[in-house]
């Protein structure tokens, strides 16, 4: 298995898999978000493949401040392997290479199980709240 940044070719395989891992939402479009990340310089999908099968993913992206992960997923049949610990350490030094200082994601009320898996990795729950706003219906 080797880690890789993805193209336009993998986006269909991404999008599948965020799906199957309960990541995705009706009110965002996962193919344009895949496609924003890709077409940026500050972003990226890093994805962990065996062979052409897309196991795992991480968005990374930097904002100026602050670098963040989205869509980080583990395919069901190879989660509990060291995957999501992998890509995740993946994304977070491909953040570190371009100067970002601090690297944040987050993760829905209630999903203990994910939480208990990135304070396992160190990162550490924030005091913030988040707030949000649709800016298009």
């Amino acid at each position: 298995m080797e880690i890789i940044e993805l193209s336009e070719t993998w986006v269909d395989q991404a999008v599948e898999l965020w799906e199957r891992t309960g990541l995705t939402r009706p009110w965002n479009d996962p193919q344009a978000d895949a496609r924003k990340a890709l077409a940026s310089t500050d972003s990226t999908i890093l994805g962990l493949v065996h062979g052409q099968r897309l196991i795992a993913t991480a968005m990374a992206g930097d904002d100026g401040h602050r670098g963040w992960l989205y869509y980080v997923a583990v395919d069901p049949g190879s989660q509990g392997q060291g995957c999501g610990q992998r890509i995740v350490e993946a994304a977070a030094q491909w953040l570190r290479t371009r100067g970002t200082v601090k690297v944040q994601l987050m993760v829905r009320t209630g999903n203990d199980a994910v939480t208990q898996f990135y304070e396992k990795l160190g990162y550490e729950r924030q005091e913030v709240s988040v707030l949000g706003k649709r800016l298009v219906p």
